[in-house]
């Protein structure tokens, strides 16, 4: 199910022409496009009421909102932290602001994992794991997934143990990655990698690569792995979430995905959602857990990771708090 902010911008961009809609789509980054289009696909049955809902709501916020007479740069300052927070916002207003630091990258989130994958998995670990931490996590996942076991390990590690880009690293990078890169003579040291990047992407790491990765740090640094484990969010922190977040979750799960994943989750944490649902359909969960035959391993992990993937992405969109994972909090 699409959220209602995404549904709302398919409606909007259905109703402008090809050119218009083409115009706003360039702006977009690779999910965005995707999500998009999945949801300007599916939708149907659109009455004309909710289109003009959606117009006049986008017609009214647009009124209000100007630049004129404001520091560009200033005013992009204002707005990414208002709405991301510092921290979340910090490295995406350098990025535009700083011009073409890591722009060329922008190319490598468009080509499929196993091309990307392909292209870089002989240079140096040390250029990958720069290379890595530039793009979405899933998507930095998915490249180490068709790397040999070898340099999966070694390029976590060198991910986990990465706290800044040097200048000189960057224009290597750019140079690795020649007609999808462009060159930067303005560049300076970018905060990137770190234990939470390299934990952010083992969340999306199957399982075996995980556990592989894992005993490989603990052997170049026991304490590194641990701050690595603590930083990342599994299936059974979901009893972290605060039953509104539980609720939000809820409504973006096809029921028989979850019915998979709880069969390997905690009693306590099956309570958790038998508790946010309505009675009727708690039982319903029930039932079909008791009845549902022996499931592999690896289809509970998977699904465990399917969900996971829907937990970070409302976190992303700050629909949901994950327990534990920040400081940020309400009064």
């Amino acid at each position: 199910m699409a959220d209602d902010g995404i549904k709302k911008s398919a409606i909007l961009l259905m109703t402008l022409g090809e050119q218009e809609a083409a115009s706003v789509v360039k702006l977009l980054g690779p999910k965005e496009v995707q999500r998009l289009g999945e949801t300007m696909s599916a939708l149907q049955n659109i009455s004309r009421s909710e289109i003009e809902g959606v117009v006049s709501e986008f017609c009214n916020d647009a009124e209000g909102r100007t630049t004129l007479g404001q520091d560009s740069a200033d005013y992009i300052r204002k707005v990414l932290t208002s709405a991301l927070g510092d921290e979340k916002a910090s490295n995406l207003i350098d990025r535009i602001l700083q011009g073409n630091d890591t722009s060329g990258i922008e190319g490598l989130k468009w080509i499929d994992a196993s091309s990307a994958a392909e292209l870089i998995k002989n240079e140096h670990p040390q250029i990958i794991a720069t290379i890595l931490v530039h793009l979405e996590r899933d998507q930095a996942s998915e490249i180490l997934s068709f790397f040999t076991e070898r340099l999966r390990n070694d390029t976590l590690l060198r991910i986990a143990t990465l706290d800044s880009v040097q200048p000189n690293a960057l224009r290597e990078l750019n140079d690795v990655l020649m007609k999808l890169l462009s060159g930067s003579s303005n560049i300076r040291k970018t905060a990137m990698g770190g234990i939470r990047v390299a934990a952010e992407i083992l969340n999306f790491v199957p399982t075996a690569q995980e556990t592989s990765i894992i005993e490989n740090i603990k052997q170049y640094d026991e304490e590194l792995a641990q701050k690595i484990m603590d930083e990342m969010f599994v299936f059974d922190n979901l009893i972290d979430i605060d039953d509104h977040g539980i609720q939000l979750l809820l409504r973006e799960v096809q029921s028989e995905s979850l019915i998979i994943a709880l069969k390997g989750a905690q009693e306590e944490l099956r309570l958790k959602i038998f508790k946010n649902m309505s009675q009727r359909a708690a039982e319903a969960l029930r039932e079909d857990l008791e009845s549902k035959g022996p499931v592999r391993i690896s289809e509970v992990e998977a699904e465990q990771k399917e969900i996971l993937k829907v937990v970070r992405q409302l976190a992303d969109d700050g629909q949901i708090v994950l327990g534990g994972k920040g400081d940020d909090g309400f009064i």
